[in-house]
């Protein structure tokens, strides 16, 4: 592979006007589709194999139309005190607001609108009652007119003295990330100035991830409504696609630099930048896709296109790496050299034989090695105190109730509470296969369950041969009493009696998302294993691997239940509203984690090993791994963390707290896991921690990460001894 890369590389970097032709053609063809194609919706929704899918399956064909996915929205009138909504002039601005929405600006896209007259839709106190509309496309598709018809509804019935609040789907919009990400953005090319000492290097790692990014993004919008994305597919795909992009770019820039230092010509410093960083670049990547490729293990399709289409993106980042980063190395010339002739990064301006000053890396390294076990302890057990509140983790997803106090929806959400009871947000649709004589049976038996506010008549189908009963529990949707009701049901039921809607839908991806965690974990870290068993010939280091990033996924989690769930903090991070943390965080965590956590992993112990079978000592080799190595991976952690941090900003909060999950889980497998625990275990370990059976050894196929095959291609081989000795007198100064 080292020997492919090096030839990709020169190839690029000698061919670098047309490979950076092909990537620019490549974007504008994918920003001219992305232009062109229709405005993405926010992507169906469903969970194969659950009774709340199957009963909205059986609606869909017993009740044409009624399962459409158009948006709904509800508004909610609430009379002054002392006053009801059946007061005539109250009435009247009530029936206002449901005749300009039949007949006003936008009515084209409404398919109903109920009168909360004549549908029951007043509270029992006559203090609300609400109106609801039913549109014939999704949220995300409503024209502006639309929108803002529905929007100023109400404003009349305000000026009356009315409390008017509005709900539902219709409102969705786009996800706006705010100036965070700019700012992350931002922080990342200040990281890449003190690193590289040059403005010309720091941009080029930023040029090429924002084209990675735009080929992989656009290309996500263009096949938006094709493949059926959600809306919020093309920003995870931008936050890990930006993450990885920038990385890997830093890596190769580094070692051309060095390999620049050593005074190859520039052609020659790139195709072994790509042959030797290169390597770990594609494993690094190999390991991100397998984690987010294995999303699907999951059976839920929406999960499912989000890990594919962020996959792609790191495979264009990968790519991007190897032939447009080499490209425009040759464009820049030696201007990705630090400026000044004495650069230290390079040893310039020391007197000859003049002793190396050892970087911070190398102090680091030798103090881990004097104190392994202190530091593991220290690592391990803070580690294991973050991640306390893991423990109480309460999954759902989020609804009006989730919101922030000061939206319409949640105030629209806390009016119907008020009004009509806590379980009305949330009413459980108990759908029957059979005649009205069992619909009936149903009935009568939910009725006498506890926690039931109340039951609606059985609703039959045109044929007769099914019916849907509306249950609202006395409880609110998330809580324990309506999961246990909803559980009820089902337990005193025939498989013809399903229930579903929201709650019930939330419940059982809750459910399937806890049954998938193990295998999902079994098979992305499994095949993680086995990939770096191949990388670093050895048995331990691959678990210790393992291990530590299950210890930082779970500290990162606890910090995610901290913040979000319990409110710690929750106002420095812009936390209007605690609550359950999203069903499928943990699982989307653990498959983005693990691959990232795997790049610093590949970069810091490749070194590492290159420095061991060129004949160190255990020791001496971890500190050599962070003599060459410590530098570039801080600064890409310190990039990675700011570029996550910048999504913290989001509008929606699913994307804000991935954004905050993955910057913090980033944080702590960098620089505690990879810079602490490593080092600390294998320097206990010894030489046991390059133990390969000789069996095993035979079977694994030779990758060759550390270039040696490249070293013998180049006629080299006879220069180890010297290359190690120059390579570490540079990075040292």
């Amino acid at each position: 592979m080292a020997t492919f890369l090096y030839r990709l590389g020169r190839g690029a970097f000698r061919r670098r006007g047309l490979v950076a032709l092909v990537w620019v053609a490549l974007l504008f063809a994918a920003g001219f589709g992305a232009a062109t194609a229709s405005a993405p919706t926010s992507g169906s929704f469903s969970i194969p194999g659950t009774e709340a899918q199957k009963a909205f399956d059986l609606l869909d064909k017993k009740f044409p139309g009624m399962a459409a996915d158009g948006a709904t929205a509800r508004i909610v009138i609430k009379a002054p005190a002392g006053a009801t909504v059946n007061d005539p002039k109250n009435k009247a601005e009530v029936e206002k607001i449901v005749s300009g929405l039949k007949s006003g600006p936008g009515a084209a896209q409404v398919a109903s609108v109920t009168d909360p007259y004549q549908a029951q839709a007043v509270s029992q106190d006559a203090s609300t009652a609400y109106v609801s509309v039913k549109y014939d496309v999704s949220g995300m598709e409503l024209k502006d007119e639309t929108r803002d018809a529905l929007k100023g509804s109400g404003t009349q019935a305000k000026a009356a003295g009315l409390t008017v609040e509005i709900g539902g789907d219709a409102l969705m919009t786009a996800p706006e990330t705010g100036s965070g990400e700019i700012v992350g953005i931002l922080i990342a090319g200040i990281v890449l100035v003190i690193t590289f000492g040059s403005l010309i290097a720091a941009g080029l790692p930023l040029l090429t991830a924002l084209i990675g990014v735009g080929i992989g993004v656009s290309s996500i919008a263009a096949l938006a409504n094709v493949l059926d994305l959600g809306s919020t597919t093309s920003t995870l795909a931008m936050m890990i696609g930006l993450a990885v992009g920038i990385d890997y770019a830093l890596f190769i820039v580094s070692r051309y630099r060095v390999e620049l230092a050593e005074g190859r010509e520039r052609d020659e410093a790139a195709g072994r930048a790509a042959g030797t960083a290169g390597s770990a670049v594609v494993f690094a990547g190999l390991t991100v896709v397998i984690a987010l490729v294995g999303l699907a293990v999951v059976n839920i399709p929406m999960l499912t296109k989000m890990g594919f289409a962020a996959a792609a993106t790191v495979v264009i980042a990968v790519l991007v790496a190897l032939t447009l980063v080499p490209a425009i190395l040759g464009f820049a010339g030696k201007k990705v050299l630090p400026a000044g002739t004495k650069s230290r990064l390079f040893g310039k301006g020391r007197p000859a034989g003049a002793t190396p000053k050892p970087n911070g890396g190398t102090r680091w390294a030798r103090f881990v090695l004097r104190r392994p076990v202190m530091v593991l302890l220290v690592g391990v057990i803070g580690l294991g105190a973050i991640a306390i509140p893991a423990s109480k983790l309460e999954m759902g997803l989020p609804d009006d109730g989730a919101q922030p106090v000061s939206t319409t929806q949640r105030k629209a959400y806390d009016l119907l509470s008020e009004g009509f009871g806590p379980g009305f947000n949330g009413p459980l649709l108990v759908v029957v296969d059979g005649d009205k004589k069992l619909a009936d049976e149903t009935q009568g038996r939910i009725k006498g369950l506890e926690g039931v506010a109340a039951v609606t008549p059985p609703a039959p189908n045109e044929a007769g041969d099914a019916a849907v009963i509306t249950v609202i529990p006395k409880d609110r949707p998330s809580s324990v009493e309506t999961e246990n009701l909803v559980h009820t049901i089902r337990d005193g039921s025939g498989d013809d009696v399903l229930v579903t809607g929201a709650t019930a839908m939330n419940i059982d991806f809750s459910q399937k998302m806890n049954d998938a965690l193990l295998p999902y974990l079994a098979l992305v870290v499994g095949l993680a294993f086995l990939l770096l068993m191949v990388v670093f010939r050895s048995v331990l280091v691959p678990l210790k691997a393992a291990l530590g990033f299950l210890l930082s996924v779970v500290a990162a989690l606890g910090a995610v239940v901290a913040v979000f769930q319990w409110g710690w903090l929750g106002s420095l991070f812009g936390v209007e509203q605690t609550g359950p943390i999203m069903s499928m965080m943990p699982i989307f965590m653990v498959g983005v984690v693990f691959g990232l956590a795997m790049d610093y992993e590949v970069f810091l112990v490749t070194r590492m090993r290159e420095a061991y079978v060129h004949g160190e000592r255990p020791g001496q080799a971890v500190v050599t791994g962070f003599q060459y190595s410590a530098r570039v991976v801080v600064a890409a952690a310190v990039i990675m963390i700011a570029v996550f941090s910048g999504f913290i900003g989001a509008s929606e909060q699913m994307i804000k707290m991935i954004g905050f999950g993955l910057a913090v889980a980033v944080f702590f497998d960098a620089f505690v896991v990879r810079m602490a625990i490593v080092p600390a275990v294998l320097a206990l370990l010894g030489h046991k921690a390059w133990w390969l059976p000789r069996w095993l050894d035979r079977l694994l196929p030779n990758v060759d990460v550390e270039g040696e095959s490249l070293r013998k291609h180049l006629g080299e081989a006879a220069q180890d001894t010297e290359g190690p000795d120059k390579d570490r007198e540079l990075v040292n100064a």
